[in-house]
């Protein structure tokens, strides 16, 4: 799909992002269609090298996007980021408080130069007593009650992904469209403020909800206090596990008869939901039973048949030989350093039947800056100046990054 096609075209973005928060933020307005530009220090954003679980963040999270690597620390660099913030519509920025405002790249005095500009600050906290601790996912992971969630009790345990970095950044795309919506009114635009911290709570609403309600302190996931009488991951008997949940009584009618289970279809105890979960104790043990007799392909197959929730455990390698996201194209193929392909998820949205695609590989260090900075005006020997006083950095052709 070309540019002009996608919902997002002509806006144009600059991501001051490190890491995941701020990038995700751009790589969703730039799998939209937005013009989005990565500004990157001079050796290129640190991500670029990082090992362990880092290894490929750059990737993912920076397709769709041009680079523009300038030394922000230089009277130079920063003259020319706010020439080009005068041609911006969305900042992006997920620095610790008060980076920006050092930088003099701080909200007020980009709003005086750049009235229509919607500045997107993704921090740790929003305004209030917290706002200028250091934060990271796994901080408010565990201030949160996410990580007391998600761990068996008296173990928390953080989430197999960077799932409030992801839904911080999302959340701050969702200020952004909302903030130019209104600026088509008013003609301005206005700093909007996302977090983590508030993003993880969020997430913890609906056991505040639960808490509420029972008055008692709420249990962590793992002690399953289910609202669901079949709700549980299940052996198999060729050393599987597999997921099935039954949310109503009419899926529970589906399931007596598919996996052998007229015994317990005809206890009326266990005829409700609620009758179920009361009963789960003795309940279970005699589902997990019948299912441990089959395979997963036969659990799979009489599932599927009779339409009932239902997964295999899988590992994130196993989504490369997933036939839905094969079929939808919602893997994709990006090149990664030392000449690896891999299929990486695209941002999970279609508008009228419009799909993101990858346009552009992700950027090399500072790939964009002869067209950036030819766009404003400068001569050669003033690119080549700013270049060899190292405010300006373009990688070499045919270098990757280590």
């Amino acid at each position: 799909m070309t540019d002009d096609r996608l919902p997002l075209s002509g806006l144009k973005v600059l991501d001051f992002g490190h890491t995941v928060m701020g990038p995700t933020a751009g790589l969703v307005l730039a799998d939209l269609g937005a013009e989005v530009t990565r500004i990157e220090p001079p050796g290129g954003d640190p991500t670029r090298r990082l090992k362990g679980f880092g290894n490929g963040y750059f990737q993912f999270y920076n397709r769709n996007k041009a680079s523009f690597a300038v030394d922000l620390k230089s009277d130079a660099g920063r003259d020319l980021v706010l020439r080009l913030l005068r041609r911006t519509d969305v900042l992006i920025e997920n620095f610790g408080p008060g980076t920006m405002d050092r930088l003099g790249l701080g909200y007020d005095r980009i709003a005086e130069a750049a009235p229509r500009l919607v500045y997107l600050s993704l921090k740790g906290f929003l305004p209030g007593p917290y706002e200028d601790r250091p934060a990271l996912d796994e901080v408010v992971q565990m201030m949160s009650g996410l990580a007391y969630m998600t761990g068996p009790p008296g173990q928390p345990l953080r989430a197999g992904a960077s799932v409030v970095d992801v839904l911080g950044g999302v959340f701050g795309v969702v200020g952004v469209l909302a903030a130019l919506r209104e600026r088509e009114t008013t003609g301005r635009g206005q700093l909007v403020r996302a977090s983590l911290f508030e993003a993880a709570v969020f997430l913890m609403g609906q056991h505040l909800a639960y808490g509420a309600m029972t008055g008692a302190p709420v249990p962590p996931m793992p002690a399953r206090v289910s609202a669901w009488g079949i709700y549980d991951r299940f052996d198999t008997a060729d050393g599987q596990q597999v997921f099935l949940g039954l949310t109503s009584d009419a899926q529970w009618q589906r399931f007596c008869p598919a996996f052998d289970c007229g015994d317990l279809l005809a206890d009326e105890t266990l005829g409700t939901n609620n009758g179920r979960v009361a009963g789960r104790e003795r309940l279970l043990p005699r589902v997990a039973a019948r299912l441990a007799a089959l395979t997963a392909d036969e659990i799979e197959a009489r599932a599927m048949a009779e339409r009932l929730p239902f997964a295999r455990i899988s590992r994130p390698e196993d989504l490369w030989a997933d036939p839905h996201l094969a079929a939808g194209g919602r893997l994709l193929q990006t090149p990664m350093p030392g000449g690896v392909m891999a299929g990486l998820p695209v941002t999970p949205v279609e508008i009228g039947g419009r799909a993101p695609v990858l346009r552009r590989e992700p950027p090399g260090i500072g790939a964009d800056n002869p067209g950036l900075i030819g766009a404003l005006g400068l001569t050669r020997r003033e690119i080549a100046a700013l270049e060899a006083e190292g405010v300006l950095y373009t990688q070499p052709e045919g270098q990757a990054d280590e």
